[in-house]
Protein backbone atom coordinates (compact mmCIF):
# COMPACT_ATOMS: atom_id res chain seq x y z
CA UNK A 1 0.00 0.00 0.00
CA UNK A 2 2.87 2.38 0.78
CA UNK A 3 4.17 2.01 -2.78
CA UNK A 4 0.92 3.32 -4.20
CA UNK A 5 1.25 7.11 -4.42
CA UNK A 6 -2.50 7.75 -4.23
CA UNK A 7 -3.00 5.68 -1.09
CA UNK A 8 0.24 6.85 0.47
CA UNK A 9 -0.76 10.49 -0.04
CA UNK A 10 -4.24 9.79 1.31
CA UNK A 11 -2.75 8.04 4.31
CA UNK A 12 -0.57 11.06 5.04
CA UNK A 13 -3.58 13.36 4.79
CA UNK A 14 -5.61 11.17 7.13
CA UNK A 15 -2.74 10.93 9.62
CA UNK A 16 -2.18 14.69 9.60
CA UNK A 17 -5.91 15.31 9.98
CA UNK A 18 -6.14 12.86 12.90
CA UNK A 19 -3.07 14.41 14.54
CA UNK A 20 -4.37 17.96 14.04
CA UNK A 21 -7.77 17.16 15.49
CA UNK A 22 -6.29 15.26 18.42
CA UNK A 23 -3.74 18.02 18.97
CA UNK A 24 -6.52 20.60 19.12
CA UNK A 25 -8.54 18.42 21.49
CA UNK A 26 -5.53 17.77 23.73
CA UNK A 27 -4.63 21.48 23.74
CA UNK A 28 -8.14 22.47 24.73
CA UNK A 29 -8.21 19.70 27.31
CA UNK A 30 -4.84 20.79 28.73
CA UNK A 31 -5.98 24.41 28.88
CA UNK A 32 -9.18 23.33 30.60
CA UNK A 33 -7.28 21.19 33.11
CA UNK A 34 -4.92 24.07 33.86
CA UNK A 35 -7.81 26.48 34.37
CA UNK A 36 -9.65 23.96 36.55
CA UNK A 37 -6.57 23.39 38.74
CA UNK A 38 -5.92 27.13 39.05
CA UNK A 39 -9.55 27.82 39.92
CA UNK A 40 -9.69 24.98 42.46
CA UNK A 41 -6.53 26.21 44.20
CA UNK A 42 -7.73 29.80 44.12
CA UNK A 43 -11.05 28.82 45.72
CA UNK A 44 -9.21 26.77 48.34
CA UNK A 45 -6.93 29.75 49.04
CA UNK A 46 -9.92 32.07 49.49
CA UNK A 47 -11.61 29.63 51.84
CA UNK A 48 -8.43 29.25 53.83
CA UNK A 49 -8.04 33.02 54.16
CA UNK A 50 -11.70 33.37 55.15
CA UNK A 51 -11.33 30.68 57.78
CA UNK A 52 -8.17 32.19 59.30
CA UNK A 53 -9.54 35.74 59.15
CA UNK A 54 -12.86 34.73 60.65
CA UNK A 55 -11.29 32.85 63.55
CA UNK A 56 -8.86 35.63 64.42
CA UNK A 57 -11.50 38.32 63.93
CA UNK A 58 -13.86 36.69 66.41
CA UNK A 59 -11.03 36.17 68.90
CA UNK A 60 -9.80 39.78 68.60
CA UNK A 61 -13.21 41.41 69.00
CA UNK A 62 -13.64 39.68 72.40
CA UNK A 63 -10.49 41.45 73.67
CA UNK A 64 -10.71 44.95 72.15
CA UNK A 65 -12.04 47.61 74.59
CA UNK A 66 -11.18 51.00 73.05
CA UNK A 67 -11.13 52.06 69.38
CA UNK A 68 -7.64 52.19 67.86
CA UNK A 69 -5.97 50.66 70.93
CA UNK A 70 -4.43 47.17 71.19
CA UNK A 71 -4.76 45.45 74.52
CA UNK A 72 -1.71 43.55 75.87
CA UNK A 73 -3.64 40.28 75.72
CA UNK A 74 -3.60 40.56 71.92
CA UNK A 75 0.06 39.50 72.07
CA UNK A 76 -1.14 36.00 72.99
CA UNK A 77 -3.14 35.74 69.78
CA UNK A 78 -0.82 37.22 67.19
CA UNK A 79 2.76 36.03 66.72
CA UNK A 80 5.49 38.53 65.95
CA UNK A 81 3.17 41.42 66.79
CA UNK A 82 4.90 44.69 66.09
CA UNK A 83 3.45 48.11 66.69
CA UNK A 84 4.32 50.72 64.14
CA UNK A 85 6.88 53.14 65.71
CA UNK A 86 7.27 50.97 68.83
CA UNK A 87 10.12 48.44 69.33
CA UNK A 88 10.89 45.85 71.92
CA UNK A 89 7.52 44.09 72.06
CA UNK A 90 8.09 40.71 73.58
CA UNK A 91 7.12 37.84 71.27
CA UNK A 92 5.13 34.99 72.80
CA UNK A 93 4.49 31.57 71.33
CA UNK A 94 0.94 30.94 70.21
CA UNK A 95 -1.20 28.84 72.46
CA UNK A 96 -4.26 28.40 70.20
CA UNK A 97 -4.73 26.22 67.18
CA UNK A 98 -5.98 29.23 65.22
CA UNK A 99 -2.43 30.54 65.07
CA UNK A 100 -1.05 27.56 63.16
CA UNK A 101 -1.64 29.15 59.77
CA UNK A 102 -0.23 32.50 60.87
CA UNK A 103 2.99 30.79 61.89
CA UNK A 104 3.57 29.81 58.26
CA UNK A 105 6.15 31.93 56.46
CA UNK A 106 3.68 33.16 53.83
CA UNK A 107 0.94 34.62 56.13
CA UNK A 108 0.79 38.15 57.55
CA UNK A 109 -1.68 40.34 59.50
CA UNK A 110 -2.20 44.10 59.39
CA UNK A 111 -4.30 46.24 61.76
CA UNK A 112 -5.60 49.68 60.73
CA UNK A 113 -7.46 52.29 62.79
CA UNK A 114 -10.72 53.89 61.69
CA UNK A 115 -8.84 56.41 59.55
CA UNK A 116 -6.97 53.71 57.63
CA UNK A 117 -3.63 54.29 59.35
CA UNK A 118 -1.46 51.21 59.88
CA UNK A 119 -1.19 50.43 63.62
CA UNK A 120 0.46 47.04 63.83
CA UNK A 121 1.60 44.03 61.84
CA UNK A 122 2.04 40.38 62.72
CA UNK A 123 3.18 37.13 61.16
CA UNK A 124 5.56 37.08 58.18
CA UNK A 125 4.89 40.65 57.20
CA UNK A 126 6.69 41.71 54.00
CA UNK A 127 8.47 45.01 54.62
CA UNK A 128 8.12 46.21 51.01
CA UNK A 129 4.33 45.96 51.04
CA UNK A 130 2.66 49.40 50.66
CA UNK A 131 1.15 50.47 54.03
CA UNK A 132 -1.91 52.09 52.47
CA UNK A 133 -5.35 50.75 53.32
CA UNK A 134 -7.96 49.75 50.75
CA UNK A 135 -11.50 49.15 51.93
CA UNK A 136 -12.18 46.43 49.31
CA UNK A 137 -13.02 43.08 50.84
CA UNK A 138 -10.68 41.02 48.60
CA UNK A 139 -7.45 42.37 47.15
CA UNK A 140 -4.52 41.06 45.17
CA UNK A 141 -1.55 43.40 45.50
CA UNK A 142 2.08 43.49 44.42
CA UNK A 143 5.02 44.82 46.39
CA UNK A 144 7.93 46.81 45.00
CA UNK A 145 9.91 43.67 44.13
CA UNK A 146 7.08 42.10 42.12
CA UNK A 147 5.93 39.58 44.76
CA UNK A 148 2.15 39.03 44.67
CA UNK A 149 -0.08 38.79 47.76
CA UNK A 150 -3.73 38.00 48.26
CA UNK A 151 -5.56 39.43 51.28
CA UNK A 152 -8.98 39.88 52.87
CA UNK A 153 -10.09 42.94 54.86
CA UNK A 154 -12.76 42.93 57.60
CA UNK A 155 -13.88 45.59 60.04
CA UNK A 156 -13.19 45.25 63.77
CA UNK A 157 -15.43 46.30 66.69
CA UNK A 158 -14.87 46.61 70.40
CA UNK A 159 -16.69 44.65 73.05
CA UNK A 160 -19.25 47.49 73.11
CA UNK A 161 -19.80 47.22 69.34
CA UNK A 162 -17.89 50.45 68.65
CA UNK A 163 -16.03 50.73 65.37
CA UNK A 164 -12.40 49.88 66.23
CA UNK A 165 -10.79 49.82 62.79
CA UNK A 166 -9.85 47.25 60.21
CA UNK A 167 -8.20 43.87 60.19
CA UNK A 168 -6.39 42.34 57.22
CA UNK A 169 -5.12 38.79 56.72
CA UNK A 170 -2.98 38.14 53.67
CA UNK A 171 -0.62 35.60 52.31
CA UNK A 172 2.08 35.35 49.68
CA UNK A 173 1.12 33.70 46.39
CA UNK A 174 4.65 32.44 45.79
CA UNK A 175 3.79 28.79 46.53
CA UNK A 176 0.61 29.12 44.49
CA UNK A 177 2.48 30.52 41.50
CA UNK A 178 5.23 27.91 41.85
CA UNK A 179 2.64 25.15 41.76
CA UNK A 180 0.99 26.61 38.65
CA UNK A 181 4.41 27.00 37.02
CA UNK A 182 5.01 23.30 37.61
CA UNK A 183 1.63 22.47 36.09
CA UNK A 184 2.43 24.63 33.04
CA UNK A 185 5.82 22.96 32.66
CA UNK A 186 4.22 19.52 32.78
CA UNK A 187 1.67 20.57 30.15
CA UNK A 188 4.34 22.16 27.94
CA UNK A 189 6.42 18.99 28.03
CA UNK A 190 3.50 16.58 28.00
CA UNK A 191 1.59 18.12 25.09
CA UNK A 192 4.42 17.81 22.49
CA UNK A 193 5.12 14.27 23.71
CA UNK A 194 1.45 13.41 23.41
CA UNK A 195 1.33 14.95 19.93
CA UNK A 196 4.30 12.85 18.83
CA UNK A 197 2.57 9.71 20.10
CA UNK A 198 -0.67 10.84 18.47
CA UNK A 199 1.20 11.37 15.20
CA UNK A 200 2.57 7.83 15.17
CA UNK A 201 -0.80 6.44 16.29
CA UNK A 202 -2.57 8.44 13.57
CA UNK A 203 -0.22 7.05 10.92
CA UNK A 204 -0.87 3.52 12.17
CA UNK A 205 -4.64 4.02 12.46
CA UNK A 206 -4.81 5.61 9.00
CA UNK A 207 -3.05 2.57 7.57
CA UNK A 208 -5.34 0.25 9.51
CA UNK A 209 -8.45 2.12 8.31
CA UNK A 210 -7.29 2.07 4.71
CA UNK A 211 -6.41 -1.63 4.58
CA UNK A 212 -9.93 -2.81 3.64
CA UNK A 213 -10.25 0.09 1.19
CA UNK A 214 -6.93 -0.81 -0.39
CA UNK A 215 -7.93 -4.47 -0.49
CA UNK A 216 -11.16 -3.52 -2.27
CA UNK A 217 -9.20 -1.28 -4.62
CA UNK A 218 -6.80 -4.11 -5.44
CA UNK A 219 -9.71 -6.49 -5.90
CA UNK A 220 -11.40 -4.06 -8.28
CA UNK A 221 -8.11 -3.60 -10.13
CA UNK A 222 -7.67 -7.36 -10.44
CA UNK A 223 -11.30 -7.84 -11.39
CA UNK A 224 -11.06 -5.15 -14.08
CA UNK A 225 -7.87 -6.66 -15.48
CA UNK A 226 -9.32 -10.18 -15.47
CA UNK A 227 -12.59 -9.04 -17.00
CA UNK A 228 -10.74 -7.12 -19.71
CA UNK A 229 -8.59 -10.17 -20.41
CA UNK A 230 -11.58 -12.51 -20.58
CA UNK A 231 -13.49 -10.15 -22.83
CA UNK A 232 -10.46 -9.55 -25.04
CA UNK A 233 -9.89 -13.27 -25.72
CA UNK A 234 -13.15 -14.01 -27.58
CA UNK A 235 -13.10 -10.59 -29.21
CA UNK A 236 -9.56 -11.14 -30.46
CA UNK A 237 -10.46 -14.61 -31.72
CA UNK A 238 -13.50 -13.25 -33.57
CA UNK A 239 -11.48 -10.38 -35.00
CA UNK A 240 -8.75 -12.73 -36.19
CA UNK A 241 -11.29 -15.05 -37.79
CA UNK A 242 -13.04 -12.21 -39.59
CA UNK A 243 -9.74 -10.70 -40.78
CA UNK A 244 -8.53 -14.03 -42.10
CA UNK A 245 -11.80 -14.41 -44.01
CA UNK A 246 -11.49 -10.93 -45.46
CA UNK A 247 -7.98 -11.68 -46.71
CA UNK A 248 -9.31 -14.55 -48.83
CA UNK A 249 -10.15 -13.54 -52.37
CA UNK A 250 -12.96 -16.03 -52.58
CA UNK A 251 -14.87 -17.98 -49.96
CA UNK A 252 -16.77 -21.13 -50.67
CA UNK A 253 -19.79 -22.07 -48.62
CA UNK A 254 -17.87 -24.51 -46.39
CA UNK A 255 -15.22 -21.95 -45.46
CA UNK A 256 -17.84 -19.27 -44.83
CA UNK A 257 -19.82 -21.56 -42.57
CA UNK A 258 -16.65 -22.49 -40.65
CA UNK A 259 -15.84 -18.82 -40.10
CA UNK A 260 -19.40 -18.13 -38.97
CA UNK A 261 -19.33 -21.08 -36.59
CA UNK A 262 -16.08 -19.78 -35.07
CA UNK A 263 -17.51 -16.29 -34.66
CA UNK A 264 -20.73 -17.73 -33.25
CA UNK A 265 -18.80 -19.86 -30.73
CA UNK A 266 -16.72 -16.90 -29.55
CA UNK A 267 -19.81 -14.70 -29.45
CA UNK A 268 -21.61 -17.28 -27.33
CA UNK A 269 -18.67 -17.38 -24.94
CA UNK A 270 -18.62 -13.58 -24.78
CA UNK A 271 -22.39 -13.47 -24.19
CA UNK A 272 -22.12 -16.00 -21.38
CA UNK A 273 -19.30 -14.05 -19.74
CA UNK A 274 -21.27 -10.79 -19.88
CA UNK A 275 -24.36 -12.56 -18.52
CA UNK A 276 -22.32 -13.94 -15.61
CA UNK A 277 -20.93 -10.52 -14.82
CA UNK A 278 -24.40 -8.97 -14.95
CA UNK A 279 -25.72 -11.70 -12.64
CA UNK A 280 -23.00 -11.00 -10.08
CA UNK A 281 -23.66 -7.27 -10.32
CA UNK A 282 -27.41 -7.76 -9.79
CA UNK A 283 -26.80 -10.02 -6.82
CA UNK A 284 -24.50 -7.44 -5.24
CA UNK A 285 -27.26 -4.82 -5.50
CA UNK A 286 -30.33 -7.00 -4.86
CA UNK A 287 -29.34 -10.43 -3.54
CA UNK A 288 -32.82 -11.57 -2.48
CA UNK A 289 -35.78 -11.65 -4.91
CA UNK A 290 -38.87 -9.59 -4.13
CA UNK A 291 -41.21 -12.60 -4.28
CA UNK A 292 -39.23 -15.73 -3.35
CA UNK A 293 -40.41 -19.09 -4.57
CA UNK A 294 -40.61 -22.49 -2.95
CA UNK A 295 -37.97 -24.81 -4.39
CA UNK A 296 -37.82 -28.55 -3.72
CA UNK A 297 -34.18 -29.58 -3.62
CA UNK A 298 -35.04 -33.26 -4.17
CA UNK A 299 -36.47 -32.46 -7.62
CA UNK A 300 -33.70 -29.98 -8.36
CA UNK A 301 -30.91 -32.50 -7.70
CA UNK A 302 -32.66 -35.28 -9.64
CA UNK A 303 -33.28 -33.03 -12.65
CA UNK A 304 -29.68 -31.79 -12.74
CA UNK A 305 -28.17 -35.27 -12.47
CA UNK A 306 -30.39 -36.39 -15.34
CA UNK A 307 -29.66 -33.29 -17.42
CA UNK A 308 -25.87 -33.45 -16.96
CA UNK A 309 -25.63 -37.21 -17.48
CA UNK A 310 -24.77 -36.70 -21.16
CA UNK A 311 -21.90 -34.35 -20.27
CA UNK A 312 -20.60 -36.84 -17.72
CA UNK A 313 -20.76 -39.71 -20.22
CA UNK A 314 -18.90 -37.62 -22.80
CA UNK A 315 -16.09 -37.12 -20.30
CA UNK A 316 -16.26 -40.77 -19.17
CA UNK A 317 -17.26 -39.77 -15.63
CA UNK A 318 -19.86 -41.62 -13.55
CA UNK A 319 -22.48 -39.17 -12.25
CA UNK A 320 -24.81 -40.47 -9.52
CA UNK A 321 -27.05 -39.05 -6.80
CA UNK A 322 -27.88 -40.19 -3.28
CA UNK A 323 -31.11 -39.05 -1.63
CA UNK A 324 -31.27 -40.85 1.73
CA UNK A 325 -34.08 -38.58 2.96
CA UNK A 326 -37.45 -39.44 1.41
CA UNK A 327 -39.32 -36.38 2.67
CA UNK A 328 -39.23 -33.26 0.49
CA UNK A 329 -36.45 -30.85 1.46
CA UNK A 330 -37.37 -27.35 0.44
CA UNK A 331 -35.91 -23.90 0.63
CA UNK A 332 -37.37 -20.50 -0.11
CA UNK A 333 -35.61 -18.40 -2.72
CA UNK A 334 -35.10 -17.88 -6.41
CA UNK A 335 -35.44 -21.25 -8.11
CA UNK A 336 -33.40 -20.15 -11.14
CA UNK A 337 -30.53 -19.00 -8.96
CA UNK A 338 -30.60 -22.19 -6.87
CA UNK A 339 -30.62 -24.21 -10.07
CA UNK A 340 -27.61 -22.25 -11.32
CA UNK A 341 -25.85 -22.79 -7.99
CA UNK A 342 -26.06 -26.58 -7.98
CA UNK A 343 -25.50 -26.69 -11.75
CA UNK A 344 -22.18 -24.86 -11.40
CA UNK A 345 -21.01 -27.18 -8.62
CA UNK A 346 -21.81 -30.36 -10.59
CA UNK A 347 -20.30 -29.04 -13.84
CA UNK A 348 -17.18 -27.95 -11.98
CA UNK A 349 -16.85 -31.43 -10.45
CA UNK A 350 -17.27 -33.16 -13.84
CA UNK A 351 -14.73 -30.90 -15.56
CA UNK A 352 -12.07 -31.52 -12.91
CA UNK A 353 -12.57 -35.28 -12.71
CA UNK A 354 -10.39 -37.46 -14.90
CA UNK A 355 -11.95 -40.11 -17.18
CA UNK A 356 -12.94 -43.13 -15.15
CA UNK A 357 -13.67 -41.00 -12.09
CA UNK A 358 -16.89 -40.50 -10.22
CA UNK A 359 -19.07 -37.55 -9.17
CA UNK A 360 -21.71 -38.05 -6.49
CA UNK A 361 -24.41 -35.59 -5.46
CA UNK A 362 -25.78 -36.21 -1.95
CA UNK A 363 -28.85 -34.50 -0.49
CA UNK A 364 -29.46 -34.93 3.24
CA UNK A 365 -30.76 -33.31 6.40
CA UNK A 366 -28.36 -32.79 9.29
CA UNK A 367 -28.70 -30.83 12.54
CA UNK A 368 -31.62 -28.71 11.35
CA UNK A 369 -29.81 -28.03 8.09
CA UNK A 370 -30.51 -29.00 4.51
CA UNK A 371 -27.17 -30.14 3.06
CA UNK A 372 -26.02 -30.86 -0.49
CA UNK A 373 -22.63 -32.53 -1.02
CA UNK A 374 -21.03 -32.57 -4.48
CA UNK A 375 -18.20 -35.09 -4.21
CA UNK A 376 -15.71 -35.94 -6.94
CA UNK A 377 -12.61 -38.08 -7.35
CA UNK A 378 -10.76 -35.47 -9.37
CA UNK A 379 -7.32 -33.91 -9.03
CA UNK A 380 -8.15 -32.02 -5.81
CA UNK A 381 -7.28 -28.50 -4.73
CA UNK A 382 -4.17 -27.41 -2.86
CA UNK A 383 -4.66 -25.94 0.62
CA UNK A 384 -3.27 -22.55 -0.41
CA UNK A 385 -5.80 -22.32 -3.27
CA UNK A 386 -8.88 -23.29 -1.28
CA UNK A 387 -9.31 -19.82 0.22
CA UNK A 388 -9.28 -18.19 -3.23
CA UNK A 389 -11.30 -20.51 -5.43
CA UNK A 390 -14.47 -18.50 -4.74
CA UNK A 391 -12.84 -15.27 -5.96
CA UNK A 392 -13.96 -13.96 -9.31
CA UNK A 393 -11.78 -15.06 -12.25
CA UNK A 394 -9.56 -17.17 -10.00
CA UNK A 395 -8.36 -20.43 -11.53
CA UNK A 396 -6.44 -23.20 -9.85
CA UNK A 397 -5.19 -24.47 -13.21
CA UNK A 398 -5.45 -21.71 -15.78
CA UNK A 399 -4.30 -23.74 -18.76
CA UNK A 400 -6.82 -26.47 -18.05
CA UNK A 401 -9.61 -23.96 -17.73
CA UNK A 402 -8.79 -22.64 -21.17
CA UNK A 403 -9.40 -26.11 -22.56
CA UNK A 404 -12.71 -26.52 -20.78
CA UNK A 405 -13.78 -22.98 -21.61
CA UNK A 406 -14.24 -21.82 -18.04
CA UNK A 407 -13.97 -18.14 -17.15
CA UNK A 408 -13.33 -18.49 -13.41
CA UNK A 409 -16.76 -17.16 -12.46
CA UNK A 410 -18.64 -20.40 -11.79
CA UNK A 411 -17.69 -20.83 -8.13
CA UNK A 412 -17.92 -17.08 -7.49
CA UNK A 413 -21.51 -17.14 -8.75
CA UNK A 414 -22.24 -20.23 -6.66
CA UNK A 415 -20.88 -18.57 -3.53
CA UNK A 416 -22.86 -15.38 -4.18
CA UNK A 417 -26.13 -17.30 -4.67
CA UNK A 418 -25.54 -19.35 -1.51
CA UNK A 419 -24.92 -16.26 0.59
CA UNK A 420 -27.94 -14.49 -0.93
CA UNK A 421 -30.16 -17.35 0.26
CA UNK A 422 -28.76 -17.38 3.78
CA UNK A 423 -26.67 -20.47 3.14
CA UNK A 424 -22.98 -21.31 3.07
CA UNK A 425 -20.69 -22.98 0.57
CA UNK A 426 -17.49 -24.67 1.74
CA UNK A 427 -14.91 -26.99 0.25
CA UNK A 428 -12.83 -29.87 1.56
CA UNK A 429 -10.14 -31.13 -0.76
CA UNK A 430 -6.83 -32.92 -0.93
CA UNK A 431 -4.53 -33.11 -3.90
CA UNK A 432 -4.88 -36.40 -5.76
CA UNK A 433 -7.98 -37.60 -3.89
CA UNK A 434 -10.74 -35.23 -5.01
CA UNK A 435 -12.94 -32.53 -3.52
CA UNK A 436 -16.21 -32.20 -1.62
CA UNK A 437 -18.23 -29.01 -2.03
CA UNK A 438 -20.81 -28.69 0.73
CA UNK A 439 -23.84 -26.44 0.47
CA UNK A 440 -25.86 -25.77 3.63
CA UNK A 441 -29.18 -24.01 4.17
CA UNK A 442 -30.86 -23.35 7.47
CA UNK A 443 -33.94 -25.47 8.06
CA UNK A 444 -35.89 -22.34 8.96
CA UNK A 445 -36.29 -21.64 5.26
CA UNK A 446 -38.23 -24.86 4.88
CA UNK A 447 -40.17 -24.22 8.08
CA UNK A 448 -41.57 -21.02 6.60
CA UNK A 449 -43.03 -22.89 3.65
CA UNK A 450 -46.53 -23.66 4.89
CA UNK A 451 -47.11 -20.25 6.48
CA UNK A 452 -45.85 -18.45 3.38
CA UNK A 453 -48.01 -20.53 1.04
CA UNK A 454 -51.09 -20.04 3.20
CA UNK A 455 -50.67 -16.26 3.04
CA UNK A 456 -49.83 -16.23 -0.64
CA UNK A 457 -46.37 -14.75 -0.08
CA UNK A 458 -44.48 -17.27 -2.19
CA UNK A 459 -45.13 -19.26 -5.32
CA UNK A 460 -44.10 -22.76 -6.28
CA UNK A 461 -41.70 -24.01 -8.89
Amino acid sequence: MNQNKLFNRTRWKLAISYAAVMGLILSLLGFGVYKAIAHAHWVALDRELESVAGTLHDSLELKLQQPGRLEPIVNELLPNLRLIGVNGIKEQLPSRHTLSAINQSYYYIRLFDKSGNLIATAGAYPEKLPPTFNSQNWQTITDSTGNIYHQISVSLHTQNQENWGYFQVGRSLQDFNDYLSTVRLVLKLGLPTALILVGFSSWWLAGLAMKPIYASYRQIQQFTADAAHELRTPLAASQATVESGLLMSELDEKEAREILRTVERQNRRLTQLVADLLLLARMDNQPIPDRPQLCCLNDLVSDLVEELAAMAIAREVALTSELPVHQPLTVIGDSNQLYRLVFNLIVNAIQYTSPGGKVTVILEKSDHLVVIHVQDTGCGIAAEDQKQIFDRFYRVNSSRDRVTGGSGLGLAIAQAIALAHGGSLTVQSKLGTGSIFTLRFRERNAALMNDAMNHGVIGTS
